[in-house]
């Protein structure tokens, strides 16, 4: 961080985020990406990160979905980046970093924020919903090989293409028009009759009702091809979603 008259000019402001990625940054700093309840998707330098002067501990803060609460300096100049007054942990947690399938999940999660928002605007259900469903996949004991597909799901209806009409039994999900359909469409952006049964279940669920959703693994991968497919309609930076692979591999 920065010392005297220019730290001084730097206006602060207090906020809640969640840690979406990190870029190292010379020998001991590093560019951390949150979403934020103030300021949607931000970009903070921290100095010293790797520094033996005791402020490398702060490091620990810095993995793939950990919440913090922080107080940040907005730079003097518009081309510059944010910076932390203060951080700290926003609420412990006792699951993610112990567990490999939540710490999987929690990868994919922040990998899939980092790449599909970029708004630098407050959104606060978009926040309030990934704040959430951290806490959620730390706490939960059953249906974890669920809750990223449910989290897939969840997200589209914040990201604006959720389905237009009502799901009815045996639809197919025509993905262009965004509606369940009966009639299979001339294209071959949709859906099965399964993945949209999944998709309409999914969408009425919320995270306490995934372990009742009995679904193999078979049934997971093809759902969640189906879903990579439904977002690269709308977003092609699902594309860039490394993580998708290890979710494939463990789950």
């Amino acid at each position: 961080m920065r010392n005297g008259p220019e730290r001084e000019k730097m206006k602060s402001y207090k906020g809640r985020g969640i840690v979406l990625h990190t870029i190292k940054y010379g020998d001991s700093s590093m560019i951390v990406y949150l979403l934020t309840d103030m300021g949607g998707r931000r970009s903070y330098m921290v100095q010293g990160i790797r520094s033996r002067s005791g402020r490398g501990s702060k490091q620990a803060l810095f993995q793939p979905v950990f919440p913090v609460e922080f107080e940040g300096l907005e730079p003097a100049q518009a081309q510059q980046l944010h910076r932390f007054k203060e951080i700290r942990c926003g609420f412990p947690l006792q699951g993610i970093p112990f567990d490999v399938r939540k710490s999987t999940m929690a990868l994919f999660m922040a990998e899939v924020i980092y790449r599909l928002v970029r708004e630098s605007e407050r959104n606060d259900p978009l926040f309030e919903f990934v704040w959430n469903s951290v806490a959620a996949l730390d706490q939960m004991r059953e249906g974890v090989a669920n809750f990223h597909l449910w989290f897939l799901v969840q997200l589209s209806r914040l990201l604006g293409f959720c389905p237009g009409n009502d799901y009815t039994e045996g639809a197919l999900f025509d993905i262009r028009e965004g509606l369940y359909t009966r009639t299979p469409p001339l294209h071959t952006l949709l859906l099965a009759p399964e993945e949209a049964r999944i998709l309409d279940r999914l969408l009425r669920s919320n995270v306490f009702d995934l372990a009742a959703i009995a679904l193999n693994r078979t049934q997971r991968v093809a759902f969640l091809n189906a879903m990579l497919t439904y977002f690269g309609y709308h977003l092609d930076s699902i594309d860039a979603v490394q993580s998708v692979r290890i979710l494939r591999e463990v789950f």
